[in-house]
């Protein structure tokens, strides 16, 4: 599909977007028609890892890294602002094809059904052939009553995943540490449990469950998203005590808290084979050299995990 046809599909579209659609067949490929079983996860490069470059730049310099795809930023201040989302989004999913990288997944900061630019970033991503999108984050805030605010975000979320179904696109629920839904993984639970698993699913990050969970609390938060875990972020951390206050310390792959042969062992016995962002939230002075050696990292435990699997399903 051009991208003229896109923006007139999208015309037209909006002028019927309150009348129910046909629900896309699960069963076909969501990576686009032609793309093959994959045996392993894909490694993206998470794009606000340079967020200074223009999106048109980022494809050639992740090609170049190494990296199989992109986990592209769609929000203000990420590389396609949403509210000229007709402008610059298909262009930004062209000029990463065209350096030879999937586009899997973009990360959103959807949080609202208010928010007017859901459904074009929605429809034109879907359309894109771009199956997921990461949900934006919703805080507890001053809210005395946890069920309550738990049951506000479901009501906004499922008005949020009615537009995704329209447009044929899976949403991703973060856990992310501190004063979030979801932080720990059962309250998102209680949110999309009895959800659809077609629109709505996990992003998990081992280093915000390690924050949050501790020694063993992040392995309870993994298995409880497995089910519905559609892609996995990856940073690493340590707690570094500052003045009277500890803190979260973001640094290398491997040189934090993270059990990372644990995490991806689980993940092999899962057979997960869906996109990994990595991310570097640890302000590098060397950006582009710590995008390789966290994706050697992480390339590394990959091939060890998924070939001790696949060896193990032979024998």
């Amino acid at each position: 599909m051009t991208r003229r046809s896109l923006f007139a599909a999208l015309a037209a579209a909006s002028l019927k977007a309150q009348q129910p659609e046909p629900v896309p067949d699960p069963a076909k490929p969501r990576f686009g028609s032609s793309a093959p079983k994959r045996d392993k996860p894909m490694l993206c490069m998470y794009s606000g890892d340079l967020a200074k470059l223009h999106y048109a730049q980022i494809g050639d310099v992740a090609a170049q890294i190494g990296f199989e795809g992109i986990d592209l930023t769609v929000m203000i201040g990420g590389h396609v602002d949403p509210r000229i989302t007709n402008v610059d989004l298909v262009r930004a999913f062209e000029s990463i094809r065209g350096s030879n990288l999937d586009v899997p997944m973009i990360t959103t900061a959807i949080n609202t059904p208010a928010d007017a630019t859901i459904y074009p970033v929605l429809y034109l991503t879907a359309h894109s052939q771009i199956p997921l999108f990461r949900l934006g984050l919703w805080q507890y805030g001053q809210s005395k009553d946890i069920r309550q605010r738990l049951q506000q975000v479901r009501l906004e979320l499922a008005q949020i995943l009615a537009l995704a179904q329209r447009c044929g696109i899976t949403a991703m629920f973060p856990n992310h540490a501190g004063a979030y839904v979801g932080e720990a993984v059962w309250d998102a639970q209680i949110v999309i449990g009895d959800m659809d698993a077609r629109w709505i699913g996990y992003m998990f990050d081992p280093a915000e469950a390690t924050a949050e969970g501790g020694l063993g609390g992040w392995e309870a938060a993994l298995r409880l998203a497995l089910p519905r875990l559609r892609a996995v972020s990856l940073q690493d951390f340590y707690w570094e005590k500052s003045g009277a206050e500890w803190k979260i310390r973001k640094c290398p792959l491997g040189e934090g808290m993270v059990d990372w042969e644990k995490f991806f062992g689980l993940l092999a016995s899962s057979r997960f084979t869906g996109p990994v962002s990595i991310a570097t939230e640890y302000a590098p002075q060397n950006v582009m050299g710590a995008l390789s050696k966290d994706l050697e990292f992480a390339r590394k435990h990959v091939d060890r995990a998924w070939s001790a699997k696949g060896s193990e399903s032979r024998s």
